[in-house]
C-alpha cells in the first residue's frame, strides 16, 4: 500500500457517512443513540492499563482475515484480563471490520462494566452518533484526518453523547496541534495517543513512542498505540509515561489473551 492510504481512507470513510446518513438520517439516529442505555464509562487506573483491540485484518502488517466467529468471547476475556476497554476495528474495505462487531462488543462488555470504543477513520459526527447507537462508550480520532474545525466539532459532538475521545497523533506536529486544542477545549474526556505506526505510510518504529514522550500534554491520559507485543514493551511504555497501551495484532494473534492483557497490565503498574 502507498503513501496516499490516509488519504484512500478518509475518502472511503467519508462516501460511506454519506450513503448512512441516506439510510437513516442524523436526527433519527441521534433520537437512537440518546434513547439507547448509557455504556460503561472508561475508568482508568491511577498508573497503567490495557485498551484491548478486535479486528479481523491487519492490512498493514500483512495479516489474512481472522474469523470472528466467537467475538463476545474475544471480548470477554479482554476484560477478565484486566482490558479497561476493548477497540473495535469498524472499517469494512481493508480492515473487514463492521459497525455490527461493534454492537456485539459492547453488548458483551456492558456486563463487565467496561466500554466499547469505535476504532474507525472518522471524519463526520455522524459516525460519533453512529458509534454510540450501537453501544460504544468512547471513539478514535485521528488528527492528520482532520482539520482544526473539523477536530473541534467532533469533540463537542463527542461530549455531548458522554463518549471518550482518543486523539491520535504520529509527531511532533500533531502533539503540537493536541495541545492546542486542548488548551481552548480543554481535556474533558479525551485522551492522546501516539501511534508508532504511521498510517500515511504504514511503517512503524517503535522507537517514536520514546522520542515523543517528553512532548506529551501532562493533563491527560497518554496512550501508546502500535508497537505494543509483550509484557516487557507495556514496562517500557509505562516508564516512558504512557498511561496505557493500545493492543491489537498481539493480542488477535495470542492463544491465551486473557493472560497477555494481564501480563501487560501487571507489568505496566510495576514499572
Amino acid at each position: 500500500m502507498s503513501g496516499d492510504f490516509l488519504a484512500a481512507m478518509a475518502t472511503e470513510s467519508r462516501r460511506r457517512a454519506e450513503q448512512a446518513r441516506r439510510r437513516v438520517s442524523y436526527d433519527t439516529l441521534i433520537v437512537r443513540a440518546r434513547q439507547a442505555a448509557p455504556p460503561p464509562r472508561l475508568k482508568l487506573h491511577t498508573r497503567f492499563d490495557v485498551i484491548a483491540e478486535i479486528k479481523r485484518r491487519s492490512p498493514a502488517a500483512g495479516l489474512p482475515a481472522r474469523p470472528l466467529d466467537d467475538l463476545p468471547a474475544r471480548a470477554h476475556a479482554y476484560a477478565e484480563g484486566g482490558a479497561a476497554a476493548v477497540s473495535v476495528l469498524t472499517e469494512p474495505s481493508r480492515f473487514d471490520g463492521s459497525i455490527f462487531h461493534l454492537v456485539s462488543a459492547a453488548r458483551a462488555l456492558d456486563g463487565h462494566g467496561l466500554p466499547a470504543m469505535r476504532k474507525d477513520f472518522i471524519v463526520d459526527p455522524y459516525q460519533l452518533v453512529e458509534a454510540r447507537a450501537a453501544g460504544a462508550g468512547g471513539a478514535l480520532l485521528i488528527l492528520r484526518l482532520l482539520t482544526r474545525a473539523e477536530l473541534e466539532s467532533l469533540v463537542t459532538v463527542g461530549r455531548s453523547l458522554e463518549l471518550f475521545l482518543l486523539l491520535e497523533a504520529f509527531d511532533e506536529a500533531d502533539l503540537d496541534a493536541v495541545k492546542s486544542l486542548l488548551a481552548a477545549l480543554g481535556t474533558e474526556g479525551l485522551l492522546v495517543g501516539v501511534n508508532s505506526r504511521d498510517l500515511s505510510t504504514l511503517q512503524v518504529r517503535p522507537e517514536r513512542l520514546f522520542e515523543l514522550a517528553p512532548r506529551l500534554p501532562p493533563d491527560v491520559p497518554c496512550v501508546a498505540e502500535s508497537g505494543i507485543a509483550s509484557a516487557e514493551d507495556a514496562r517500557a511504555a509505562a516508564r516512558a509515561g504512557y498511561r496505557a497501551a493500545l493492543v491489537g495484532n498481539a493480542l488477535m494473534d495470542a492463544t491465551e489473551p486473557q493472560r497477555l492483557v494481564r501480563a501487560m497490565v501487571d507489568a505496566g503498574r510495576a514499572a
